[in-house]
């Protein structure tokens, strides 16, 4: 979460929602579809032979539209599929993504 807090913090200019994210985000204040989207994409990055068609319907009562509910599958994959080649190759994150700022 360090990489993607820094950049969170840097687009929502709010620490105490970054800490909250990275504590737990079903503690964090965030609105029902944000919560639904998130739960939706842990449980699909952890458990994706669990999902069913009710995940999807569960997102639609949260208010996203089917387009939306692409957008959310897909950046969930894909960041799960470059997340696991990255480190099934070993690779160490370069220090400014790791939340050091870049050197002068």
């Amino acid at each position: 979460m360090t990489h993607h807090g820094a950049g969170l913090r840097r687009l929502t200019q709010n620490d105490e929602l970054v800490e909250q994210l990275k504590k737990d985000f079903r503690q964090a204040a965030l609105s029902a579809a944000d919560r639904a989207m998130l739960e939706y994409a842990e449980k699909l990055t952890l458990r994706p032979w669990d999902m069913t068609k009710h995940d999807v319907d569960e997102l639609r009562t949260a208010g996203f539209s089917d387009t939306a509910i692409l957008d959310i599958n897909q950046i969930a994959g894909y960041f799960a599929f470059v997340n696991r080649l990255a480190d099934g190759l070993g690779v160490e994150l370069e220090p400014y993504w790791a939340g050091e700022p870049p050197a002068a």
